[in-house]
């Protein structure tokens, strides 16, 4: 039994690092789908269909519980699969097993407060408005989640999404640092001209960006808040943990890694950032 990690390529590894280093004793099966990535520009139902195929396989290979570390999933599959599919699936199973989300734990991050809460509206005027930018994906950025669920809970956060299509792609293929600079750099900047100043704090809306923060970093303004996806899923995981112990999660400390694409070992970027070199094994 395992805790298991989906995304459609190496970038949930950011999310997968983060899980692996606070629960260090459980067993983790990390499954790319890198033969359909990236998923940020497919339409809505294939993107149901891709993450429910990779869900199947993971709940195959012994996890119980699923994280979806790929915000395009979270936002487009994550819901419709929580309430018809994986009921079934438990039953099919013969145990305990959920899919759970990324996106979630990042507005919580972003807006302090827990997912449960919703505002009170009153109709008076908001004197102050910070704004968040969200760095994501195309679909991830049509499906307004993050601007719908943060105005629910504050209305003092004011919300712009900036896709940013190709980079996670760019990312996949281990492009060299000074063209990632320049696709990052042109896309704050698109951002800042767009609401004519810098974010007063950005999330990093996609996994894969994660692995070049320190190019966001470097393109925004000095000393502004990133919040970074991993810490808030892990913290998110362990409370989940603590009101669920139903779930075997295995104790060996395994960690497999598994593609739908090529399998061997990955780019020079993906081993630099996983600190390490990483090789798949096919799905």
């Amino acid at each position: 039994m395992a805790i298991g990690v989906f995304d459609s390529g190496v970038g949930g590894l950011t999310v997968h690092r983060e899980l692996t280093r606070r629960f260090p004793d459980r067993d983790f099966v990390y499954l790319a789908d890198q033969a359909n990535a990236p998923y940020g520009g497919r339409g809505g139902e294939e993107i149901v269909d891709l993450t429910r195929a990779g869900c199947e396989r993971l709940f195959d290979a012994g996890a119980n519980v699923i994280v979806l570390a790929c915000n395009t999933a979270s936002a487009i599959a994550l819901r419709r699969l929580q309430q018809s599919w994986v009921p079934e699936a438990r039953a099919r199973h013969g145990r305990p097993v959920n899919v759970l989300g990324i996106i979630v734990p990042t507005i919580e991050a972003a807006t302090g407060l827990p997912w449960t809460y919703e505002a009170e509206r009153h109709g008076d005027k908001v004197e102050a408005i910070d704004i968040t930018g969200v760095f994501c994906t195309a679909a991830t950025a049509m499906s307004r989640v993050y601007e719908i669920e943060i105005d629910k809970r504050r209305e003092d956060l004011a919300v712009f999404s900036e896709p940013c299509p190709g980079l996670a792609g760019l990312i996949e293929l281990g492009a060299p640092a000074e063209e990632l600079k320049v696709v990052v750099e042109d896309h704050v900047d698109a951002l800042r001209r767009r609401i004519g100043r810098h974010p007063d704090q950005a999330i990093l809306g996609c996994t894969h960006y994660e692995i070049v923060a320190d190019l966001f970093a470097a393109a925004l303004p000095p000393g502004t808040p990133v919040i970074h996806q991993p810490t808030a899923v892990a913290d998110a995981l362990a409370r989940y943990f603590e009101r669920h112990p139903e779930y075997d999660l295995g104790g060996s400390g395994r960690r497999d890694f598994l593609t739908s694409g090529k399998p061997g070992p990955q780019s020079d970027l993906v081993s630099q950032f996983w600190g390490a070199p990483l090789t798949f094994n096919p799905a």
